[in-house]
């Protein structure tokens, strides 16, 4: 159990910060990187990134992980580079040595050829997760029957890819991967896809679309939800700007409507009762706390008078808050 001090650090030191996760280290490695450098117990992301792949990793810090279920459906962006000519078991490079057979010689697609294959990757439809993912098959993460060779049958699921662009070799967005421009195998895409969409997968199959195989040579994250990598902090600058640089939950949640409270809606609230009427205040309050509620309950941010974010509350109806998360 975490000692008292440690409480009112998390307390004290609570948000987001946006890091630019260099290749190598895992997202795990990160987040304790993280825990390490601000001194809190608690720390975790917002959705991983595996280790070849760089870029934005947003890493919740102190009550603020407590906030990750509201962020991880949040879309998310990526430069990726695709090696045609050779299928992976990982379905990128981190494999490149089990890899069956040699890369074959590819002849180049067109660039009409290109979008006209890459069309079948825009908008909704159903895509199979990688084997080596973290996907569960009978409680147990798809990537630790595939390193044991045992079979791995993966059902495909509903993904959506609201943008997908063909990119030139000499686009500003360039992955650093050391590939020449003149390189006629490999393919560069700007990616805006929806939660739990696999860009390695999206290489293997452009690959078998292709008829030549495919991996995914390097990826680059460069937006999740509101929050850019331009905005991020390298892991060399962590430790003198870490603290200065976190995102407040209020902020990190910025998308969400916010309601503000009375004094005694705040107190009412960090023990998880309902505030509605006297409670709330009404110059601050969102008009949309009174819309009449039809389908899933609409989700506001409560702040106390200080504007400090102190729960996630579902709208009912009657102007009712109730709270589903409280951060203590």
């Amino acid at each position: 159990m975490p000692s008292r001090s440690a409480s009112r650090r998390d307390r004290s030191l609570q948000g987001a910060l946006l890091v630019d996760k260099p290749a190598g280290p895992t997202s795990h490695d990160v987040v304790a990187f993280v825990r390490r450098v601000l001194d809190v117990d608690r720390a975790g992301h917002t959705g991983t990134l595996d280790p070849l792949a760089t870029g934005l990793l947003i890493v919740l810090a102190g009550s603020a992980t407590r906030l990750a279920q509201f962020l991880g459906a949040d879309e998310k962006e990526y430069v990726a580079e695709v090696r045609l000519g050779l299928a992976t078991p990982t379905y990128d490079a981190a494999s490149l040595n089990e890899a069956a057979g040699p890369a074959t010689t590819v002849q180049r697609p067109t660039d009409a050829e290109l979008e006209t294959v890459l069309s079948r990757f825009r908008g909704a439809f159903l895509q199979t997760p990688p084997p080596h993912s973290a996907k569960k098959i009978g409680g147990v993460a798809a990537y630790e029957r595939a390193r044991k060779s045992q079979p791995v049958e993966l059902s495909p699921v509903p993904v959506t890819v609201r943008e997908l662009e063909l990119l030139g070799n000499t686009d500003a967005g360039r992955v650093t991967s050391g590939a020449d421009a003149r390189d006629a195998t490999l393919v560069r895409l700007r990616v805006a896809a929806g939660a739990g969409f696999y860009v390695r997968s999206l290489a293997h199959d452009l690959g078998r679309a292709l008829g030549c195989g495919a991996h995914l040579e390097s990826l680059r994250r460069t937006r999740a939800g509101r929050f850019r990598v331009e905005d991020a902090l390298t892991l060399d600058r962590l430790e003198s700007e870490a603290a200065g640089r976190l995102v407040s939950p209020s902020e990190l949640l910025g998308h969400m409507p916010a309601v503000s409270v009375t004094e005694d809606g705040a107190r009412r609230v960090n023990h998880g009762n309902s505030v509605a009427g006297a409670q709330v205040d009404t110059d601050t309050g969102d008009s949309r706390l009174l819309s009449p509620i039809t389908g899933t309950a609409p989700l506001f941010r409560v702040l106390n008078g200080e504007g400090r974010l102190v729960a996630i509350a579902e709208a009912r109806p009657g102007g009712v808050l109730q709270p589903v998360v409280v951060l203590r």
